[in-house]
């Protein structure tokens, strides 16, 4: 079953998807109707062709701008930038953030390779100063490569006059204390806020 083996071995290759994953998602597409099996493969092949990335923020997008960038009423003069396309996805799910976003494409990672020059900084620096932002939000993952951007882009951006802020990191809602890592513990502690 030369065929069902190489499925497998694409699906596996799927970011979060193991053996036992692709195995189960294999057999599935094998039983679904020729069909559905169709139209999930145009979807896959459509969704590649047409999706790019927004040239002024980094987001994916069908058009020439993203929905975001081209929405007359979120603010330029705050920008919340993150790692990836698919966190600008999770921010908006909120609902409460009114400004833009803008994509870096990763994070600083010495180790594998990646310095400034690899990420969207030099375009942040670009923007920050001709948008007229007054607040540049980092939300950057908060891990070791999230915190260094972080504080290497916060150095680039506060000689311009310009605000800059960390999201919170801490305890989420409905957490245990007892389960709670300790740096996440030590985060919520010095983020606390007055009541």
């Amino acid at each position: 079953m030369e065929s069902l083996e190489l499925l497998i071995a694409r699906l596996n290759r799927l970011p979060g998807v193991g053996i036992k994953s692709a195995q189960r998602l294999a057999f599935h597409i094998i039983a679904m109707p020729e069909e559905d099996v169709s139209a999930l493969t145009e979807a896959i092949t459509d969704a590649k062709s047409k999706v790019h990335f927004c040239p002024v923020c980094g987001n994916y997008t069908e058009n020439e701008l993203c929905e975001v960038c081209a929405d007359p009423k979120r603010s330029a003069e705050l920008i919340c930038v993150v790692e990836s396309a698919r966190d600008v996805l999770f921010m908006e799910r909120i609902h409460e953030f009114r400004g833009k976003y803008h994509v870096l494409g990763g994070v600083l990672s010495p180790m594998d390779g990646v310095g400034p020059d690899q990420l969207r900084i030099a375009e942040l620096l670009e923007r920050v100063e001709k948008d007229g932002a007054k607040e540049v939000i980092l939300a950057t993952n908060p891990d070791v490569e999230g915190e260094a951007t972080a504080n290497y882009i916060a150095r680039l951006i506060k000689p311009l006059g310009v605000r800059v802020s960390r999201i919170a990191h801490g305890i989420p809602i409905g957490g245990n204390l007892e389960y709670v890592d300790e740096i996440t513990l030590s985060k919520s502690i010095e983020n606390r806020r007055e009541m």
